[in-house]
């Protein structure tokens, strides 16, 4: 950082104690340590164990072999775009979205941050940009001090819990206009620009849409917007919950990521030509999309609940077609005009890592453009799924698939992708490990 950045940065932390250093674990989460402001403007490296960046989901981590037998140190660098102070914390703290790189100075393999920096250096040395947009779904549920019993959402100003005729309401019975005019001004603090927010349909289900931009700032933003709504229901004392699938018989959460690309220089976008009409590299990218959409499906729904959301569709179809404007197909083309040709994958859920998830989606967009690979036929109305589009339905089966595919090490590396299925593993035997109250009422009778 120049000398001119240090001052103006130091500025900006004026009157700050400490430092939040994190960057995405494989899950997304925050993980990182806290510096002083002092040293962290000083410039000392801050180090991390490159294990951390495998934790699973409960805590634990798989072998040491996956992530180097030494579990070594990787070294957290902040990225100067990415340094805020907290608007939601009552003492005076910042944080830094870091880069997990090794010390000899390279991207770490197993840095999902670090992935998606990779596949957007691949576009840019095609003279090529991605640009995405998220659209993030959430439930807003009052305290859930027992997790055997279902979520609920809070008591509204009618005395009363909502019951699921809320959606696309503007109405503010529902309590939520404190909480949700602190959320307004967190986002406004950390420089998070919205489009539209509305009441979705699921009971106290809320979607947000960020506006579109360069895969990494989007990825960041999803990153940071996901933690805002955490830390600012903790102070309204409320629980906001990314599950994929919270709530039995009502929708799932998604992460719809908006994709398309332009010429560097030009911005043109590459999805139209002249005459307004689609390109080939249209049709490879969704072609590519495609093929890589079963091989990454543990990457888009990367939780044992995540299927829920996908067996039980709800505009949240487990496929691989393609169509225009149709919501039952995996990948959507929305009406638009020609300089707004886009590609909405609908595969990711409100659990997915925004970095992964976005890197995934992009990585098998460019593997098409550069095989040239051609998409389907298009659907529309209702439709068959063909069994060459189906995707894997459980958890098991996706890391199956994803144990197989030369694509996906192709695409992030076999250190990734084995430590990924390793961690991955690792959750879903700690499922089975536990008896769901299913079982115990409908099985036990039986036996």
């Amino acid at each position: 950082m120049t000398t001119d950045g240090q001052r103006s940065l130091a500025q900006r932390l004026t009157g700050i104690d400490e430092i939040e250093c994190v960057t995405p674990d494989l899950n997304g989460v925050p993980r990182g340590k806290v510096m002083t402001a002092e040293g962290f403007l000083e410039g000392r490296r801050l180090q991390m164990a490159r294990g951390v960046l495998l934790q699973c989901i409960m805590g634990g981590y798989p072998a040491a072999r996956f992530y180097g037998s030494d579990d070594g140190d990787l070294a957290l660098v902040a990225d100067p775009a990415q340094i805020h102070p907290l608007p939601w914390s009552q003492e005076p703290r910042a944080l830094a979205i870091c880069d997990a790189d090794e010390l000899t100075g390279e991207s770490s393999n197993l840095s999902t941050r670090g992935q998606l920096k990779k596949v957007i250096a691949r576009y840019a040395a095609l003279g090529l940009a991605p640009v995405v947009a998220t659209e993030l779904e959430f439930f807003v549920f009052a305290p859930n001090t027992d997790p055997t019993q279902p979520f609920q959402p809070p008591v509204g100003l009618d005395g009363r819990r909502e019951d699921g005729h809320s959606a696309f309401s503007v109405s503010s019975n529902n309590g939520l206009r404190p909480f949700f005019s602190e959320v307004y001004k967190c986002m406004a603090a950390l420089g998070l620009p919205r489009d539209t927010f509305m009441h979705e349909m699921g009971v106290s289900q809320f979607e947000i849409n960020l506006l579109h931009g360069d895969p990494l700032l989007l990825a960041d933003q999803t990153f940071l917007f996901k933690h805002l709504l955490k830390e600012v229901a903790l102070k309204h004392g409320l629980t906001v919950v990314c599950m994929a699938k919270p709530l039995a018989h009502t929708p799932g959460s998604s992460m719809h990521i908006h994709q398309s690309i332009v010429e560097i220089g030009s911005g043109k976008n590459v999805f139209s030509d002249e005459n307004g009409q689609p390109t080939a590299m249209f049709r490879h990218f969704i072609g590519g999309q495609q093929a890589g959409m079963a091989d990454f499906t543990a990457l888009f729904a990367p939780n044992v609940n995540s299927y829920q959301r996908l067996c039980h569709p709800f505009a949240s179809p487990n496929n691989a077609c393609w169509s225009h404007d149709n919501r039952a197909a995996g990948l959507r083309i929305p009406a638009s005009s020609p300089v707004a040709r886009r590609v909405e994958n609908r595969l990711p859920g409100a659990d997915a890592n925004p970095y992964l998830a976005i890197a995934a989606s992009l990585a098998a967009g460019l593997h098409g453009i550069e095989h040239e690979l051609e998409p389907s036929a298009p659907i529309q109305g209702e439709f068959e799924v063909p069994d060459n589009l189906s995707l894997p339905c459980t958890l098991h089966a996706a890391l199956e698939r994803l144990k197989r595919s030369q694509l996906a090490k192709e695409l992030f590396g076999k250190e990734f992708i084995e430590g990924y299925i390793a961690s991955k593993t690792m959750e879903l035997t700690s499922f089975f490990d536990e008896i769901t109250p299913w079982e115990r009422r409908v099985l036990a009778a039986q036996a």
